[in-house]
């Protein structure tokens, strides 16, 4: 028990298989009929044949090998002692119609058969005859073409029922059923993780040195459904995957091997529970097939684990160690299991609470985005690039937004061009700003970006016909880009109308 804790961690604990002593207070539930017995047979039986029995007088052989050994031996024993009493009396049939048992004893009479005047003496001639013993004191005599022909029919029909008899008993006794034997299963199934998945096992074993030759297993579900269409299905049969895909179903079988199969989505048991098993009935078939290696014959094992033979949270125990030189297997441990910790619920729940999102898990997605992220966004969007990427609701909102703020500046900037044509205020003030670029503070330069908007609509309608009028001079850029444009080796002032020059004189 020590070595078992060091080896397997102090949370696991050696228990017994016995339901009694595991649980000493659940029901005991009644025990109900098996489709296939612990020891492989298949508890089916047919009935109301009615005409079809006739099928198996078609196959006498395999009806023979499959009976029972004492049917088999009676069968044997009266086969023989019919033929033998039938071709007895057949040699005293003939012995009797010619004459031969009233001349038994007459040494100048030939008979058919010498020294056969009675039945007795016809049934051992038969007999010497039949085994080939030859004593050399009953023969056939040249006289008797009858006998000669009865004989020939003897060794004929001889060599058939022997034949047949004799081969029947030989299959019979090599068949490989006997082999199955030596194969075991445990006695309970189990369901716990393995590799992080919850898996059913069983331990399969072989108790001989011979081997197995191809050696492959397979797992049915027996379990009665209905179906959606309202169809009721009695003992139907569903696979069980046990490594059909990965090869995991070839099986050397030298020593005890642990066959899993991985409860998924695709598994019948993807819903089922600790508490769920309790209330389930079905059955699992499995099927062990091979090849024995002595006789070349192929072997089938067969067992199955109701649902109260299924463990929930328990494993089996190691039964291999390594002594000197070789391996031993311990099978006085095949059949035990110890609990070890598994969840009580099914994989299916498993997968719907971890498909749920946790609130301290899931990430908060901002709904409020800064203001660098939205002036980031409106530069790209006038320059092209997409380096912040706003939703549709908020680009929507950021149009519509800007929208408005270029009527509201064209509103202010034609109210300033109507009061800057009236009074002059407006044109002087530019003039300033733009003579001094570097004094200008940021709100000054805000009402500049915002009126540059109206400032081309404005100076057209105090000297449009002027303008036009003059010739097309170069214009150079100045640093301040909302300063108004000006000709080199000139002054501000001549690029203003007539009217604004006269104001601006007189001021």
């Amino acid at each position: 028990m020590a070595a078992l804790r060091r080896k397997f961690g102090e949370d696991y604990q050696v228990v017994n298989t016995n339901r009694a002593a595991t649980f000493p207070s659940a029901p005991v539930k009644k025990k109900r009929q098996r489709f296939v017995e612990k020891n492989g047979r298949c508890n089916v039986q047919h009935g109301n044949l009615g005409g079809e029995t006739s099928r198996y007088l078609s196959d006498l052989f395999t009806t023979l090998v499959d009976l029972k050994w004492r049917w088999n031996l009676l069968i044997f024993i009266l086969t023989y002692t019919i033929a033998w009493l039938v071709m007895a009396s057949m040699w005293w049939i003939i012995a009797y119609i010619r004459g031969d048992l009233n001349h038994g004893h007459d040494a100048s009479y030939t008979p058919c058969v010498a020294n056969v005047y009675n039945f007795p003496s016809a049934f051992l001639f038969f007999i010497e005859t039949e085994a080939t013993i030859g004593y050399g004191y009953r023969y056939i005599t040249e006289k008797c073409p009858e006998g000669i022909i009865l004989f020939l029919f003897q060794s004929l029909l001889g060599s058939i029922v022997d034949a047949f008899l004799i081969g029947c008993m030989f299959i019979k006794m090599s068949q490989p059923k006997k082999r199955a034997e030596t194969l075991m299963f445990s006695q309970d199934a189990v369901i716990s993780q393995r590799d992080g998945k919850l898996c059913l096992m069983f331990r399969v074993g072989n108790l001989r040195n011979s081997h197995m030759v191809s050696a492959q297993i397979r797992c049915k579900l027996i379990k009665s459904r209905q179906t959606p269409e309202g169809e009721f299905l009695p003992l139907d049969q569903c696979e069980l995957d046990v490594g059909f895909g990965t090869g995991a179903d070839q099986l050397f079988l030298v020593s005890p091997l642990t066959i899993c199969h991985e409860i998924n989505p695709k598994s019948p048991f993807f819903d089922l529970s600790q508490r769920s098993l309790m209330n389930e009935q079905f059955e699992i078939v499995v099927i062990l097939e091979g090849i024995v290696e002595t006789t070349g014959m192929t072997c089938q094992a067969r067992t199955s684990y109701t649902e109260d033979e299924v463990l929930w949270g328990h494993r089996f125990l190691p039964v291999m160690s390594l002594e000197e030189g070789f391996f031993r297997v311990d099978y006085s441990q095949f059949h035990s299991t110890f609990e070890v910790p598994t969840p009580s619920y099914s994989v299916k729940e498993y997968e719907e609470k971890s498909s749920l999102p946790s609130p301290l898990l899931t990430p908060h997605r901002e709904r409020v985005f800064s203001m660098d992220c939205l002036e980031a966004g409106d530069e790209g969007a006038h320059s092209g690039s997409a380096s912040c990427k706003l939703p549709s609701k908020l680009q929507k909102m950021n149009s519509s937004g800007r929208e408005d703020l270029q009527r509201k500046v064209l509103r202010l900037s034609s109210q300033h061009s109507e009061k800057a044509s009236s009074t002059g205020d407006l044109p002087l003030k530019l003039q300033r700003l733009s003579s001094s670029p570097g004094q200008v503070d940021g709100e000054a330069r805000f009402h500049l970006k915002a009126l540059k908007v109206g400032f081309q609509p404005m100076a057209l309608s105090t000297g449009d016909l002027h303008q036009r009028s003059l010739p097309p001079t170069p214009v150079v850029l100045p640093t301040h880009q909302h300063a108004p444009p000006h000709t080199p080796g000139g002054r501000m002032e001549d690029n203003l109308p007539a009217k604004l020059r006269r104001m601006n004189a007189d001021r």
